[in-house]
């Protein structure tokens, strides 16, 4: 549970700090750049420990998949609709991620979560949809749209992360996923770069960007891949129904941002179905430990 809780932590600040970099970059290069930034990384912790640069070729598809959609992928949607809608708004809507992150985990992971852990979810849902409705004027807006759009995407990406860090562990897996993702991050950051340079950068937005590829896109997400392969992915999913209340948080910190009523109360209730989904059983197809036969197993696997 503390590797899933850092791994929220370090998520929180994303749309902040998305918003704060988009001040002098534009949102292509925010997200799909932040990816870049998090593939150097990666590639610098693995030759630190002398690990391959390259994963091993049966799981390349896999991480494909997984670089792609939580580094370009839900960034670069997540970014898009930043420039539209304030983080606080945002924050609410990523209450959405534990539904998506549990149904493919149920499609992926062959998880099966309990009646009540979907009941908590559904009332979860249905206060971030009320909320993006009533907020919108009564129908979803493009930026709305999109930031669904992005939940899914990540939700694809956290569970295809965690089935491999059952086997690879979570360090390996974000590091190697990030670098196989480089042929599609590298080249839509360049072009962006080159299309719509970055304007009147200040060290607040430099900072912003260097957090989101540093933090939540590569350090963070070796926690909570790690905690998704100890405690499975629909239950340590869960985790990040605490996400909206941590990002308001940081918003009012560190942008001035307003939260109105109808947000807080939006937030409460989401995090309140977080108590009552957080000890419905949610049974996995076996129990993994990320002591020495999880490193056992990868070292085998690494060695063919």
């Amino acid at each position: 549970m503390l590797l899933g809780f850092l791994g929220v932590l370090s998520f929180s600040v994303t749309f902040p700090a998305t918003t704060a970099a988009e001040a002098s970059f534009n949102p292509v290069i925010v997200g799909a750049g932040r990816a870049v930034i998090g593939a150097a990384l990666g590639a610098a912790v693995l030759l630190t420990r002398r690990e391959r640069l390259l994963p091993p070729r049966a799981a390349l598809g896999n991480l494909l998949v997984a670089g792609i959609a939580v580094g370009p992928g839900f960034g670069l949607l997540g970014a898009l609709a930043l420039r539209h809608v304030s983080s606080v708004h945002g924050a609410v809507l990523t209450g959405l991620i534990p539904a998506a992150t549990a149904g493919v985990a149920v499609l992926r992971a062959g998880e099966r979560p309990r009646l009540g852990y979907w009941a908590a979810l559904g009332l979860g849902l249905a206060v971030v949809i009320g909320f993006a409705v009533v907020q919108g004027g009564g129908e979803l807006r493009a930026p709305d749209a999109l930031l669904l759009v992005s939940i899914v995407v990540g939700g694809i990406g956290y569970t295809e992360g965690g089935i491999l860090a059952r086997t690879y562990g979570g360090w390996r897996v974000i590091s190697w996923a990030l670098i196989v993702s480089l042929p599609v991050s590298l080249p839509v950051t360049i072009a962006a770069a080159a299309l719509g340079p970055p304007r009147h950068v200040t060290g607040g937005a430099a900072a912003a960007l260097a957090y989101i590829g540093i933090f939540p896109m590569c350090l963070g997400f070796c926690a909570w891949y790690q905690g998704l392969a100890r405690g499975g992915v629909a239950r340590i999913g869960r985790l990040q129904l605490a996400q909206p209340a941590l990002t308001l948080g940081w918003s009012v910190l560190l942008l001035g941002e307003r939260v109105s009523v109808l947000t807080a109360a939006a937030a409460a209730a989401v995090i309140g179905t977080t108590a009552l989904g957080r000890h419905v059983r949610v049974d996995t197809p076996g129990e993994t430990t990320a002591g020495s036969g999880e490193r056992t197993s990868a070292q085998e696997r690494l060695a063919t």
